[in-house]
């Protein structure tokens, strides 16, 4: 073999770190792990080994389930987030105690006290398992699949000749190469990912390492399985028959680290144990690793007890000074954890989901949107050091500062910024929003004004709406009598009010002439007011019911008095999202199509995005850019404003079936990215204090934002799906946390325009809210339920009716 015969290790690892920084860029990643070692009996007799011991009279084979659940405990408490499962392999076919340990416990096998302690594990502390209990059958494979996020098996090595007789394998059946290369296959054959790998320096030579890591890649380019390979370097143990054999040198591991990289490419994850070579950590990332694997800051590697695991901040560290960034991830690599319904099961799919980001890594806070009210410590909001910043990120930045459109590759990747790069992309959106609008920082006096919850779509991320299966969650449907409307809208414009902003559920009685009835009441108890009215949903259902264009109800509405529209209702702007979070809903061509038909009727939009639930950075990337290309043809939208998804009672996120809402530095790099996506097109961006609390919402300000938007008065979808930050902010509020950051404060309209003084000196002066009175959902025409309304995407429309049954 050519490699096999490679001597110049230099120019092998300036080719596999090339590999390596074309797919994971500057990312070290790291599982954060308590090591759970069930049993230390094994029936294999490896010469290196001082994890394996034989029965000890009175002292228990197996660790108790108070003691499993003691030592997860321990880790979850310190923020781990896997509990390896390490053990011996099949020990009861060698020893009687151990199978009457078993008995004792309830379980005829190793294998079946594993899956038990796996799914306690699991269900008590919420850490995903993952197992290494040596080779397995199909069937066991099958049963361990249910309580684990992943699997293990080291192929240490594919030459039968270290079984023979005098080699290191010898007496472990066990680790027959044949038998082993069964087990990965088997696990790839069931969709479960993988780790495997080879232990170096036992008595192998350079050929054999080529052909066992050959073997692990026939396998994986068959199941696409094996998430991660592992270069492990012999360590000679005392009181073992090998302890006075010749440890590998750091050449030969960094050789068959770039090596295993050259032959697996760059998508592979390829990891080095960092406790096994403390001072050699930039060697070995410039041999092509991406991967540190686990560290426990609780639990020791017991198959190593005479390495501790570094520091996690000394690892950092380190990770940094070869230029990179150490990132967490789970148990399940990002690659497998983006396709959860292929590689997980059923039971660990929501775990996995919910301790994850969007791009598949760790959540690195325990930050939420809408809940939390303090924001943790997170990298940066500075220039960063430009020596430290990724060249690609450093150009794509430069293009966005001169106003030139970015390529959906270029958003993805800055998207990914972390470390340096998060600064670097962080800083150059504060700059960019100084330059394109200064400093001020504007907000609007307004109301909210949602006049049903009562809805027929079924959109997974909703918790305000009412329809067939929710008529009784979170509240009681109403539908607002048309005096209660016009009392809101006289109170708010008495409160200093410029804006009534009027949104609700897609009534299954509701036509477009009740759209047209709602402005009216507005007007009627307001008139001098800027109605900002009704999200692309409402204006095609509308549309529908009166069976005429978009475009002519859109005229319609303005006649009326409708002055502009709100961007909800985009949620992604992609239709593999929308496919599951809101599958009856309007397709992302048809939102488009309202708001160029606003547009073209002479009405001005905001644009949304709400993100974090089961989208990634590449569809938060085709977001941006259709929004952009709509924008430099219409010039309609007034702002951009990103709403973090809201996750506590949302139902998709409690049937197990998304993430829990964007992290905080997901939900300030959209601040950053809607800044440099949409210059020079869009000049604001809005930060939702609503979503982000007014501490997270100071960040965005320091990260492309200029504006605050509403005050609110009455906010309530976000409170339905468990938000805690309040139903209004008086203006005082917003003006002292802009002043606080340095800026300076500006009441503004709906228009961006400025606001007369009365205005201003009324909203400073308003009175406490008045009561809500939501009008309980009581008069269906006779035989009507709410389970038994109109079909929602009925062909044929409601000729004009004004139809207010519900009030």
């Amino acid at each position: 073999m050519i490699l096999a015969r490679a001597k110049d290790v230099s120019t092998l690892t300036t080719v596999a770190q090339n590999l390596t920084l074309s797919r994971h860029r500057r990312l070290v990643s790291y599982s954060r792990k308590v090591f759970i070692p069930l049993t230390q009996l094994c029936r294999d007799v490896c010469h290196y080994c001082t994890f394996a011991s034989t029965p000890i009279r009175n002292e228990p084979a197996f660790l108790s389930p108070g003691q499993v659940l003691q030592i997860a405990r321990a880790g979850a408490d310190a923020g781990c987030k896997e509990a390896l499962f390490t053990l011996g392999d099949k020990p009861e076919l060698r020893y009687r105690a151990v199978r009457e340990a078993l008995a004792d416990l309830g379980h005829e096998s190793t294998r079946s006290y594993l899956e038990a302690m796996a799914q306690l594990t699991l269900d008590e502390t919420g850490l995903l398992p993952h197992l290494n209990p040596g080779v397995m059958t199909r069937d066991e494979l099958v049963k361990l699949r249910r309580v684990s996020a992943s699997m293990g098996l080291m192929l240490e090595s594919a030459s039968s000749r270290l079984c023979a007789k005098g080699g290191p394998h010898w007496g472990s059946p066990d680790k027959h190469p044949a038998v082993r290369l069964n087990t990965i296959g088997a696990a790839g054959e069931l969709h479960i990912p993988f780790t495997t790998g080879l232990l170096i320096g036992i008595g192998e030579t350079r050929s054999e390492r080529i052909d066992a890591l050959l073997a692990i890649r026939d396998l994986h380019d068959v199941h696409q399985h094996i998430q991660e390979i592992i270069i492990q370097n012999f360590r000679a143990k005392r009181g073992t028959l090998m302890e006075a054999a010749p440890e590998p040198s750091l050449t030969e591991q960094v050789w068959t680290i770039a090596v295993a990289r050259i032959l697996f490419g760059s998508e592979m994850t390829i990891q080095a144990p960092p406790n096994l070579r403390p001072d050699s950590h930039l060697e070995l990332i410039r041999a092509g690793i991406n991967d540190w694997g686990g560290v426990s800051p609780v639990t020791p590697d017991h198959v190593n007890p005479e390495a501790p695991w570094p520091h996690l901040d000394d690892l950092a560290a380190a990770t940094a000074a070869a230029g990179r960034t150490l990132v967490e991830r789970l148990t399940i690599h990002p690659a497998y954890l983006r396709a959860p319904d292929e590689w997980l099961d059923k039971s660990i799919r929501p775990t996995a989901l919910r301790l994850s980001d969007s791009s598949g890594f760790a959540r690195d806070s325990d930050w939420f949107a809408g809940i939390h009210t303090t924001v943790p410590s997170i990298v940066g909001q500075g220039p960063g050091n430009a020596g430290d910043v990724s060249m690609h990120i450093r150009e794509s930045l430069s293009r966005a500062a001169a106003g030139e459109p970015l390529a959906e590759q270029d958003v993805v990747l800055l998207f990914a910024a972390r470390g340096p790069d998060f600064d670097a992309v962080v800083g150059a959106a504060d700059r960019l929003r100084h330059t394109a609008v200064g400093d001020d920082v504007s907000f609007v006096v307004n109301r909210n004004i949602n006049y049903t919850n009562v809805c027929y779509y079924r959109c997974g991320f909703c918790a305000f709406s009412k329809g067939r299966t929710a008529a009784a969650l979170r509240g009681r449907p109403y539908d607002l009598a048309d005096e209660e409307i016009m009392r809101r809208a006289h109170e708010a414009w008495g409160r200093g009010a410029t804006e009534i902003c009027l949104q609700g559920g897609i009534h299954p009685r509701y036509t477009g002439d009740t759209y047209l009835r709602i402005i009216n009441l507005v007007k009627s108890a307001a008139p001098d007011i800027h109605i900002h009215a009704f999200s692309p949903l409402e204006i095609t259902h509308g549309a529908r019911t009166l069976g005429i264009s978009i475009v002519e109800f859109l005229g319609e509405l303005k006649t009326a008095g409708l002055a502009s529209l709100p961007g909800t209702a985009a949620e992604v702007l992609d239709d593999d999202v929308r496919a599951v979070i809101c599958p009856d809903k309007l397709s992302s061509s048809e939102w488009l199509e309202v708001m160029a038909g606003a547009h073209q009727t002479g009405l001005r939009s905001t644009a949304t995005i709400m993100f974090g639930q089961v989208d990634s950075p590449v569809h938060w990337a085709r977001h941006l850019l259709k929004i952009r290309t709509l924008q430099a043809e219409t010039g309609g939208f007034t702002e951009f404003v990103p709403l973090p998804f809201v996750h506590a009672e949302a139902p998709i996120w409690r049937k197990g079936r998304a993430r829990s809402g964007p992290t905080l530095r997901e939900a300030v790099l959209m601040h950053a990215m809607a800044r440099l996506a949409l210059h020079p097109l869009i000049e604001n961006v809005q930060t939702s204090w609503v979503k982000m609390g007014l501490e997270g919402a100071a960040l965005c300000l320091r990260a492309g934002a200029n504006d605050l938007g509403g005050v609110l008065m009455n906010e309530s979808i976000t409170r339905a799906a468990g938000g805690r930050h309040g139903q209004e902010q008086v203006p005082a509020r917003l003006e002292n946390l802009i002043v606080q950051g340095g800026r300076t404060p500006r009441q503004r309209t709906t228009l961006y325009g400025p606001v007369t003084q009365e205005r201003r000196q009324t909203a400073c002066d308003a009175a406490s809210l008045m009561t809500v009175v939501n009008t309980p959902l009581s008069a269906y025409p006779e035989g009507l339920s709410i389970n038994r309304l109109i079909d929602p995407h009925s062909p044929e429309p409601i000729l004009r009716q004004s139809i207010r049954d519900c009030s």
